[in-house]
């Protein structure tokens, strides 16, 4: 009760499973969270209640969820574990909602996570009905201070038509003046300069507007955020560091990057904070980060000082690091801004910025097409969420891998990528424990031959040269040659020998 300071919204205090009743079969919801944070922890298990009730009794009740990105089991697991899930996006991570988008039972849309705002305004994808929102407090005048993730709460809770608050004490108070809530973007022609110049910019405001009126119930709870922890990094998570900042290295050599280099992006993951661990262990020093997730790597880059200033939408740590920012966060408020996502993932800020963008791949062909979202070209494993952003409007572009996967039995670089998220105009530089692969100004057959020279496993590179030589005799032109159906053939699995070959 302490966290809401307008007394004239308490009365709306009701329990998970008053605020559940609210939201109709069919609907359409936004809900908060950007990876493991922020997100709405008590209603949505008690929506799953009522769907596991009504499927009890032969009734249907299923609802069309929008998020940020990813969510915790509370929310997208427990959901799907419901099958209550009829149409999500623009994210997933969840396991359970993972196999039923891929068997089939749920519709995913797939999506810029920069678009998704724009979007949801240009009234595409259809009304929002409900905003179910977690935020850390409510102030005297109403206005609402953000979670641990911002992500696309400001236009759920500018569009939907009523809305749920989850009050959640477990997150510092704290948080409070860390958020940068930018509510100057518009729809063409009404479109104008977004005034960030540089990632430690302020903006906006520190809170989200709200019309109290709109507000239909509010929800008490004291959850932590899930997430998952990181590995420490291996032998081959140090090798791609390794490669990661020697590259660094030569281009501020070459003049091409300045001496603190520019702001960093970086996807989630343990090659990711494997990175992160290297800079933080280098001559850089100084840096800044505009990126969507603060992660392990990046907390222990602004306590060490190495990390100026990290801007994001949201963290994502692993259960130590989070515990370790909830009891410290007073020490690393002026070191961190949290923004829209429609702000932190925007191209032209990411291109005019100079942006780093460091993302991983599940295979990239020796042309440079890179596949982060499927296995086998048709399994979605996530998507693509905010690295298409990055990608193609970074100074650098760089994508990361082990050059193989399951021990060996399957190869990342492949001779046709068997899904393509990131064509070769997007893939500036690939990283493996193997070798760096800078790709800027070169052919296509120029870029197979550094590929398959310095990025792929010296187990496969026999098979990649073989299949290249070939495809340069036999291909139908030359720009980039290719044999498609024997390339496509490398995904095939081998049921009968339970192995497999990428």
């Amino acid at each position: 009760m302490s966290r809401i300071k307008s007394t004239s919204l308490r009365h709306k205090i009701m329990p998970a499973e008053a605020a559940a009743a609210l939201i109709a079969p069919g609907s359409t919801v936004g809900m908060s969270g950007f990876t493991g944070s922020g997100y709405p922890k008590a209603v949505p298990q008690a929506l799953a209640r009522r769907m596991e009730a009504a499927r009890a009794a032969g009734e249907n009740f299923r609802l069309r969820v929008w998020t940020g990105a990813s969510t915790g089991p509370e929310l997208d697991g427990a959901l799907a574990k419901a099958d209550g899930i009829e149409f999500r996006l623009p994210y997933n991570s969840d396991p359970i909602a993972r196999e039923k988008i891929n068997s089939g039972k749920m519709e995913y849309f797939d999506m810029h996570l920069s678009q998704v705002a724009p979007m949801a305004w240009q009234g595409f994808l259809g009304p929002l009905d409900t905003a179910l929102v977690e935020v850390t407090g409510i102030t005297g005048d109403g206005s609402l201070i953000p979670s641990s993730s911002v992500g696309n709460n400001k236009t759920w809770l500018d569009r939907a038509g009523k809305i749920i608050l989850e009050v959640n004490s477990w997150q510092n108070p704290a948080l409070e003046g860390m958020h940068d809530i930018y509510y100057g973007t518009a729809l063409p022609p009404h479109r104008v300069p977004i005034p960030l110049i540089r990632p430690d910019d302020r903006i906006g405001q520190t809170t989200f507007r709200c019309d109290p009126e709109r507000i239909a119930g509010i929800v008490l709870t004291d959850t932590p955020d899930r997430n998952l922890p990181f590995a420490p990094p291996d032998e081959c998570a140090r090798a791609i560091a390794g490669h990661l900042i020697a590259f660094f290295e030569h281009e501020v050599k070459k003049g091409r990057l300045p001496e603190n280099l520019l702001p960093l992006q970086s996807g989630v993951g343990n090659i990711a904070n494997a990175v992160l661990t290297g800079l933080n262990e280098s001559r850089f020093e100084n840096m800044t980060s505009y990126t969507e997730v603060i992660q392990d790597g990046m907390l222990d880059m602004l306590t060490s000082g190495k990390l100026r200033m990290a801007s994001a939408t949201s963290f994502s740590l692993s259960p130590e690091a989070a515990a370790n920012l909830n009891a410290n966060m007073e020490n690393y408020r002026s070191k961190m801004i949290l923004r829209p996502q429609e702000i932190s993932n925007h191209p032209e800020l990411v291109r005019r910025l100079g942006c780093l963008a460091m993302n991983g791949l599940i295979e990239a062909d020796i042309y440079g097409n890179v596949n982060s979202t499927h296995v086998m070209g048709s399994r979605i494993q996530n998507g693509i969420g905010g690295s298409g952003d990055f990608a193609r409007n970074a100074y650098v572009s760089i994508f990361m891998t082990p050059s193989t996967a399951k021990g060996g039995a399957i190869s990342a670089i492949v001779p046709l990528a068997s899904h393509v998220d990131h064509i070769t105009q997007d893939v500036q530089v690939i990283v493996t424990e193997q070798g760096l692969a800078d790709l800027r100004g070169l052919s296509p057959k120029q870029r197979a031959e550094l590929i398959i020279n310095n990025c792929a496993h010296p187990d496969y590179r026999p098979m990649l040269r073989d299949y290249y030589t070939r495809a340069r005799e036999h291909s139908y032109g030359q720009q980039s040659p290719c044999l498609p159906a024997e390339a496509l053939s490398w995904h095939q699995r081998f049921i009968d020998t339970g192995s497999m070959r990428i």
